[in-house]
């Protein structure tokens, strides 16, 4: 990526925007073929959420994530670059595309800011292959035409676009400052008047055969076929009179309620919007360090601290939950210690505990090896123990015939990459896929020995609480 050291001053001057496109197009032609570029300017504070509430359009892609608890918050919308592939080299396709896409970028701004410069959102389905009808690719990247960030107090926007030897500069020119023009209306005191429909959704209806399916994959497990499988359900809700559901309205319900969470909206430029509040980090690579968690194993809040404590610590020394963690951990292991890293974490789990579930808790962390990037410890990780099974070939191979209908993102992996290898990706858990006025919602269980197919039953109606509660508003 070339970075070049100027800074138009696009706030203020659209000719300097002009005169740094023409030169932008001078490079292009240089090497005859299309660049992007992107400009990042520092602008006052905003809400990232309520930007892409304010301009929201519903066949346009659209990428957001947030943990307030950790203080940031990160959207983009329009594709000015987007890519798909499907397989075992999904991982690898994407990072071919990243790299070819970088090595003719040309970056303005403060590169060193928080969210700086072009970002490749990301998405990978739980399978590497999707089935007819589902919406979402196996693996999806795109390039947003803007993005805005707050970070530690401070507000990034970025604007993507690209620049070929014969671009019309007048003509991009007027399309960069109508984009910036966007997001500087989003700012104004009349944003946060916009009414987003309600759409509340009440009849639903669940997949049939978990308690069985549960049963079924207990037998397969004292057969040997593997240690653990995690087997999901499904919930389809319908809004009265065919009413629009909004994502966004439904977001930012869960973002208030889940601080720790991932609270998320990927949409795919065709109507269908998949969102969620994920409790889990699958990975974050930041200045050549990773870090990734073993998180398995749950039990409910309590309604007071006697009570919570006591099922805290019912599930620290409870032998099948702390069992199934130590699948999830020792599995990381296995996976990534074979690129090199060297992996420390603590030797027993903590609790991570969230508004409504508590879960077995381990963070992991090494450094990155020369010439390991994070997708290639993605597609060692991806799926992890926690959301499919282990030995995972054995138990993913029987997920599809035990549950009987397709996960698509469920459990899928989800984040961005930026131009300097940093990134940070969460597993879709406590999700839902949003199709006009329909939902269907996703949540599931760790099935190990010992397992109760009532108990596991109870441990989904506990997990659908967070997404569905937001959905009935």
């Amino acid at each position: 990526m070339t970075i070049l050291p100027i800074d138009p001053d696009a706030n203020a001057n659209p000719a300097a925007l002009l005169d740094f496109l023409e030169q932008c197009r001078a490079m292009a032609a240089e090497v005859n073929r299309p660049r992007l570029v992107s400009i990042t300017l520092e602008v006052s504070a905003l809400d990232p959420l309520a930007v892409l509430e304010s301009i929201f359009e519903p066949n346009e892609r659209h990428f957001y994530v947030e943990r307030p608890a950790e203080n940031f918050a990160l959207a983009g919308a329009e594709a000015v670059l987007e890519f798909s592939a499907r397989g075992a080299q999904r991982f690898a396709d994407c990072q071919r595309f990243i790299d070819s896409t970088l090595a003719d970028a040309i970056a303005v701004g403060d590169q060193t800011a928080t969210f700086a410069g072009p970002h490749f959102f990301t998405a990978y389905s739980f399978f590497d292959s999707t089935e007819p009808g589902e919406p979402f690719e196996s693996a999806g990247v795109f390039i947003p035409r803007w993005q805005v960030a707050l970070a530690n107090g401070r507000t990034t926007a970025v604007a993507n676009f690209i620049v070929t030897p014969d671009s019309d500069i007048t003509a991009l020119t007027k399309k960069v400052w109508h984009a910036h023009q966007k997001v500087a209306r989003a700012a104004s005191p009349g944003m946060g008047k916009t009414t987003l429909p309600r759409g509340l959704a009440t009849r639903a209806t669940a997949t049939p055969g978990y308690r069985a399916a549960v049963s079924r994959a207990l037998a397969l497990i004292e057969a040997g076929e593997f240690h653990k499988i995690v087997l999901a359900r499904a919930i389809d809700f319908t809004t009265p009179d065919n009413a629009p559901l909004h994502p966004l309205r439904i977001l930012n319900g869960l973002r208030q309620r889940f601080a720790d969470c991932y609270s998320f909206s990927l949409a795919n430029g065709h109507g269908q919007s998949f969102i969620g509040a994920s409790p889990e980090r699958l990975l974050r690579v930041r200045d050549r360090r990773l870090l990734t968690e073993a998180l398995a194993g749950s039990a409910p809040r309590g309604a007071s601290a006697s009570e919570d404590a006591s099922l805290g610590a019912t599930l620290l020394h409870n032998e099948k939950d702390v069992r199934e963690q130590r699948h999830v951990l020792d599995s990381i292991r296995r996976r990534l210690e074979p690129l090199g890293l060297k992996l420390t974490h603590p030797a027993q789990p903590g609790l991570r505990k969230l508004a409504n579930v508590q879960h077995l808790h381990t963070p992991v962390e090494a450094p990155l090896p020369d010439g390991v990037r994070l997708l290639d410890a993605l597609a060692r990780l991806h799926p992890t123990p926690a959301v499919g099974g282990t030995p995972r070939e054995a138990a993913v191979a029987r997920i599809r015939e035990l549950e009987g209908f397709p996960r698509g993102l469920y459990a899928g992996a989800i984040g961005w990459i930026d131009a300097h290898g940093n990134g940070e990706f969460f597993v879709g858990l406590r999700s839902a896929l949003i199709d006009g006025p329909n939902a269907r919602l996703y949540a599931g269980a760790g099935i190990v020995a010992g397992s109760s197919p009532e108990k596991e039953f109870e441990e989904t109606e506990i997990k659908f609480r967070a997404i569905r509660d937001a959905l009935l508003g």
